[in-house]
């Protein structure tokens, strides 16, 4: 029997916290695990309590009544507001970034300048927050190109455009008629760059990285990458044209450098670091920096790892994380996102009953991750537009893929819809 096991807080609501709930779950150092707020399938692991992802005095008034000896932070919003500032302040032990770390991802111009710095290489940008200004600017640029949000937007805040209207419209929609709010009061005007995306995320002690396999998310709603973008639609891990020396060189020149340079800026970078990539042969640029771990990658790989994540995370807060080492599972993953129809643009249905996960059976190949659940009358109901990632393992990507569309047969539920092309388009 281990001694001194530990209360844990996760903090977060959707399929990424599900996934770290999951992979806590297995370690044997932890006594009792709670989620604020959670969904329907966390309450199967964890006790859920009923305070906001936001609500950082409350949260932390929670740690400390719980003896919680580790909070892990799933989402974005919270690290932005400085949510680990606040609970270290208080003596409470965090994963995750400070307010000023976190600002890689709630500042994309912020995470430019980090960049720059570090000799990072990433598709031209210029910085707006008048409408003229970027008009005219947009005006003279080659298509297609690429409008983005400044700020914290869900993965919605990325505008590829084919024509100058297009982009006019994005600009407008974001400065003037405040489709994302604060967010989009501070726009980039970037170059398009094609070639073939991938997820690069790692475990940061502010000094030392730890890197996860690359996994590939699906942005766009639609198959063939058709449509607006979304939160992600599905992941797979590993990602066929990422091979060790090319996983090699990503960590030794884009994710040491980024900590680095934070460090030296007076942001030393504590948690996980997200890098999302473009890659053309060996020519790898960054398209953006996120503070957390992706959603739906974390399904995909969380279901991967094999070390126990608790003592690596509280390496990371320690600094020790040249201790540890990965164990990753040898399998291939899959996660395929089912969905609420209307997402990501409309307001989706919420309450509409999920039938034929009691015909499923968990196992070490197969998960069903929780994303916008509810526990309603006795039975398990949508509650986002993301509803579930369907996680699946197998001897390569073709077989666990077969295996989560094959999942995806038994659930129903009003007005839901997927990709079907998760793994199965490699590039």
């Amino acid at each position: 029997m281990i001694k001194n096991k530990i209360n844990i807080l996760i903090i977060g609501q959707g399929g990424r916290e599900h996934a770290l709930a999951f992979k806590i779950a297995q370690s044997n150092k932890v006594n009792k695990i709670y989620c604020a707020p959670g969904n329907a399938g966390i309450a199967e692991i964890a006790e859920c309590v009923a305070i906001n992802a936001n609500n950082i005095e409350a949260l932390s008034d929670f740690a400390i009544q719980k003896n919680i000896k580790l909070t892990v932070v799933g989402s974005e919003e919270p690290l932005s507001f400085g949510i680990v500032n606040a609970f270290e302040k208080k003596g409470l032990k965090i994963f995750g970034p400070s307010k000023k770390a976190a600002q890689i991802e709630a500042s994309k111009s912020y995470a430019k300048k980090i960049m720059a710095k570090a000799n990072i290489p990433t598709p031209k940008s210029k910085t707006f927050t008048d409408i003229d200004k970027a008009s005219k600017y947009i005006e003279k640029q080659k298509f297609p190109i690429v409008i983005k949000a400044d700020g914290l937007a869900a993965g919605k805040g990325v505008i590829i455009c084919d024509a100058i209207r297009k982009a006019l419209n994005a600009a407008e929609n974001m400065l003037i008629k405040n489709q994302f709010g604060e967010s989009g009061k501070k726009i980039l005007v970037e170059e398009y760059i094609e070639g073939n995306e991938a997820s690069f995320i790692a475990f940061c002690d502010g000094t030392n990285i730890l890197s996860l396999p690359a996994s590939k998310d699906h942005k766009p709603v639609f198959d063939n990458n058709k449509g607006p973008n979304t939160g992600g639609m599905g992941a797979y891990s590993p990602v066929p044209y990422i091979n060790e020396a090319l996983h090699k060189k990503i960590a030794q020149t884009i994710m040491l450098p980024a900590i680095r340079t934070m460090k030296k800026s007076g942001a030393a970078y504590k948690g996980f670091l997200y890098a999302g990539l473009i890659i053309n042969d060996d020519q790898i640029k960054v398209l953006e920096f996120n503070c957390r771990m992706g959603d739906p990658e974390a399904q995909a790989l969380l279901i991967r790892l094999k070390s126990d994540i608790v003592p690596i995370m509280q390496a990371c807060i320690q600094e020790k994380l040249p201790e540890f080492t990965l164990d990753i599972h040898k399998k291939a993953s899959v996660c395929v996102i089912m969905a609420s129809s209307g997402y990501p643009n409309k307001p989706v249905e919420k309450g509409a009953q999920i039938t034929g996960l009691d015909k499923i059976t968990p196992s070490e190949d197969l998960f069903i991750f929780h994303s916008g659940t509810k526990n309603k009358n006795k039975n398990i109901a949508t509650n986002g537009g993301r509803v579930l990632g369907i996680t699946a393992l197998g001897n390569n990507i073709k077989n666990a893929s077969e295996k989560a569309y094959k999942t995806i047969e038994n659930i129903r539920w009003k007005k839901a819809f997927y990709r079907k092309d998760i793994g199965k388009n490699l590039a």
